[in-house]
C-alpha cells in the first residue's frame, strides 16, 4: 500500500484540512478494494443527483442512512442470519456493508426509497442566494456626475483667483 504525504502541500494554507481529510479518505477506500455493494451515482439536471445501490436481501428496518457534516454514511447491518445451510453456489452476497460519500458543499440528502432491492437516496444542491453569482450593474451617470464635478471644482477655482 502506497501512502501519500500531503503535509508539504499545506504549510502556507489555511482552512484546507477538510480536504486533506476528503483525500485521506478516498485514498483508503480505493486501497481497501471495496466493491460491495454496487452502486450508481446519477445526474438528473445541473443540481439534483441520485445515488442508487444494490441492497438486495436488505429490509428497510436493516438499513441506516446517515449525514455528518459533509460525509454520507449508508449502512447494512442484518439483522437476522439465516440457518445454515449447504450452498452449491453462492452469487448473492449477504453481508453487513458501510458505504461513504463526501458530498459537495451545499448537497443536501432530500429523500430515500427502498424498491425491488435497489435503495435511491435523491439528492440537491441548494446554493443559498448570498452565494450565487449576481451581476453589478454598471451605472452610466456615475462618471459624468464625477467630471462634472472635477470641472465644478476647477472653474471654482479659476473664479477665486486673482488674474495675473
Amino acid at each position: 500500500m502506497t501512502r501519500y504525504d500531503f503535509t508539504p502541500l499545506f504549510h502556507s494554507t489555511v482552512g484546507f484540512d477538510r480536504l486533506a481529510r476528503m483525500i485521506d479518505s478516498a485514498l483508503e477506500t480505493a486501497d481497501s478494494s471495496q466493491n460491495y455493494p454496487l452502486y450508481n451515482i446519477e445526474a438528473d439536471g445541473e443540481d439534483r443527483y441520485r445515488i442508487s445501490i444494490a441492497a438486495a436481501g436488505f429490509s428497510e428496518e436493516e438499513l441506516t442512512i446517515e449525514t455528518n457534516e459533509q460525509t454520507l454514511t449508508i449502512s447494512g447491518q442484518k439483522s437476522e442470519k439465516t440457518p445454515e445451510t449447504l450452498f452449491l453456489h453462492r452469487g448473492i452476497a449477504n453481508r453487513d456493508f458501510v458505504r461513504k460519500f463526501q458530498l459537495a458543499d451545499h448537497v443536501k440528502v432530500t429523500g430515500a426509497n427502498l424498491v425491488n432491492g435497489l435503495l435511491t437516496i435523491d439528492l440537491v444542491r441548494e446554493i443559498p442566494e448570498e452565494k450565487k453569482p449576481r451581476t453589478i450593474e454598471i451605472r452610466k451617470s456615475a462618471p459624468k456626475t464625477l467630471i462634472a464635478k472635477a470641472k465644478q471644482l476647477i472653474e471654482g477655482e479659476k473664479k477665486n483667483k486673482p488674474a495675473a
